[in-house]
């Protein structure tokens, strides 16, 4: 299995950032920030994600962040950082895309209505404390973005993604927002719509980052 490591990165305005990362045994196809709930430490599922990911050939990288008190100018600062970093090791930023997992799929959506990215997905995801509201957002993404969602079979839950997918429609890149009816905001009840929903990450990476 691939193993992480995890680094102490310095960027260019002296701040320190702590990053884990997971490298392909093979040629590298590019590079993906990986934006997750978990504060501050990697922990065994999130050690996973990264090595599935480097798996099919992705530099993986996520930032060492703190969820409970993160701002979006503290997102856009750390990811920055983390690109750099992806920068720094040969990574070309048309090569470069950002995914984010529940509470990081909210980051992912902020990124990529921030910065020009080749590619970025949200599985997941919900509001944040500081971050902005993603239907308002949405219109004005940058970056290529796949959402999926569960409503955890609320109705009201649903008319949301909806209203998600409709903003997300007027930008001016590629978007699609696939809704899944049942399914809760980690998607760790529904084997099935968890399954479908990595097959589709992938192929949105592969689609865009080429």
């Amino acid at each position: 299995m691939t193993l992480t490591t995890t680094v102490e990165h310095q960027h260019a305005d002296g701040h320190t950032l702590s990053l884990t990362f997971a490298e392909p045994d093979g040629v590298v196809r590019g590079g993906l920030v990986v934006l997750h709930e978990e504060a501050e430490e990697v922990e065994e599922g999130l050690g996973l994600l990264l090595a599935g990911l480097a798996g099919e050939g992705w530099l993986t990288v996520t930032p060492h962040l703190d969820r409970d008190n993160l701002t979006q100018q503290d997102l856009l600062e750390a990811t920055d950082a983390t690109l750099s970093w992806l920068a720094e090791r040969g990574v070309q930023a048309d090569l470069v895309g950002v995914v984010g997992f529940d509470l990081g799929g909210t980051a992912a959506l902020v990124v990529a209505s921030n910065r020009r990215l080749g590619a970025a997905v949200s599985v997941g995801g919900q509001g944040v404390t500081g971050l902005p509201v993603l239907v308002e957002i949405a219109g004005r993404l940058t970056s290529p973005w796949l959402g999926m969602y569960g409503d955890a079979g609320d109705e009201a839950g649903g008319a949301e993604v909806e209203q998600l997918r409709d903003a997300a429609a007027k930008a001016k890149v590629a978007t699609n927002v696939v809704h899944y009816p049942g399914a809760n905001h980690r998607f760790d009840a529904d084997p099935d719509a968890a399954a479908e929903a990595w097959q589709r990450t992938l192929n949105w990476f592969d689609a865009h980052l080429r």
